[in-house]
């Protein structure tokens, strides 16, 4: 199988990288699509040997003979000869890939949140068009993709996610006042990229992938709720009209939800196998969204639809980077993303270009707030 992988300097990308190595036999990359880290996409290239790469910022690298360098509109003809599009860029920036992909009508193994926070109209409408296979990579919509027996149309009663809580589970709302950015940073059991920690301890993740589950499996919001689980072993769960309820258990290893998405339904050896006896007892409680109002907002946004998620995400990436840079607290992050949804007025989607606007335009409003 050969895979395009958009993104692959990142967490992700890493762990593809370590499910390709682990079973040579069945994966290999046609191209690797990098941001700004230069040496790293070096490194994979010399090792992996794909037809393409380039980097999403342009900058120059040295690649081995026989892999063509992309460069800015060229990044997107990346899946030429490709099996598969893995999509783990970070950000907004993921969706033009996405929509590509589909055009291509190739499987798509979605690792980026954002393609469907934003763009769930335009990307669900390219995927029925073309007909491509769209596969969660996500572990929590990986879980209820295989609850629903690799199915995003089979009939369900409710979708369960599950959430770790994040690190600040357990503090106060005059607590979290006051922690920092390496607080924030100290996830209790997955081991993540900066900018989704941060959105894990303020459940604004959570609420991203409630508005992922609405697109994936064309659900009402009615019909889709969250759950603190600190361990992380159960990923999500799916209830069914005579009371089942159907749920995907494992160690935390985004590996798992990788290699899945590449082959299922076939199964190759990958993880650790679960040790029940070991684990005692599992742990579930309600969600504390009085405490973090970025989950809120984004079910505000998702319900809202439009351009609301896109001014959501837009506002949401500039207050974690300048939470990330110690400018703002904890709590500001919210406060930004609040004044951004009632600032800019909500419009119909109706193209990638219109969405990239928006996002312009709300990143600058978010700047606004945090730099004027």
């Amino acid at each position: 199988m050969k895979i395009a992988l958009i993104g692959c300097s990142g967490s992700i990308g890493r762990q593809v990288a370590e499910v390709v190595r682990e079973h040579p036999a069945h994966f290999c990359f046609s191209a690797l699509i990098g941001g700004k880290d230069a040496a790293s996409l070096e490194a994979l290239c010399a090792e992996f040997h794909p037809d393409f790469a380039g980097l999403a910022s342009g900058g120059e690298v040295h690649l081995p003979a026989g892999t063509r360098l992309l460069k800015g509109e060229e990044l997107l003809h990346a899946f030429d000869g490709a099996d598969v599009a893995l999509i783990a860029a970070g950000g907004f920036a993921g969706l033009p890939y996405t929509l590509r992909a589909a055009e291509r009508g190739i499987r798509i193994a979605l690792a980026n949140k954002e393609s469907l926070v934003c763009g769930g109209e335009l990307v669900t409408a390219a995927v029925k068009k073309f007909g491509c296979d769209l596969v969660p990579v996500d572990s929590e919509h990986s879980a209820l993709f295989q609850a629903l027996s690799f199915r995003r149309d089979t009939p369900f009663s409710k979708l369960i996610l599950t959430a770790s809580g994040g690190p600040f589970f357990k503090l106060s709302k005059e607590e979290l006042q006051t922690v920092t950015a390496a607080d924030a940073l100290r996830h209790p059991t997955w081991k993540m990229g900066p900018k989704i920690t941060i959105d894990s301890a303020t459940l604004l993740n959570k609420g991203y992938e409630v508005i992922e589950a609405r697109w994936l499996y064309d659900a009402p919001f009615e019909n889709i709720e969250a759950v603190v689980h600190p361990e992380s072993i159960v990923h999500s769960l799916v209830s069914f009209a005579d009371g089942a309820m159907l749920a995907q258990l494992g160690y935390p290893d985004m590996k798992l939800p990788i290699q899945l998405a590449l082959t299922y339904p076939e199964r190759l050896p990958c993880v650790k196998e679960l040790d029940l006896i070991s684990l005692g007892a599992l742990h579930f409680f309600p969600l504390p969204k009085e405490k973090f109002p970025c989950y809120s907002l984004a079910l505000s946004a998702g319900k809202a639809g439009g351009t609301a998620p896109t001014v959501l995400n837009a506002a949401a990436e500039i207050a974690v980077s300048a939470f990330l840079e110690g400018r703002i607290g904890f709590p500001r992050i919210a406060e930004v993303i609040d004044a951004a949804l009632q600032q800019l007025p909500r419009e119909d989607v109706c193209s990638l270009e219109q969405l990239q606007e928006t996002d312009a335009r709300a990143r600058r409003f978010a700047q606004s707030l945090i730099y004027d």
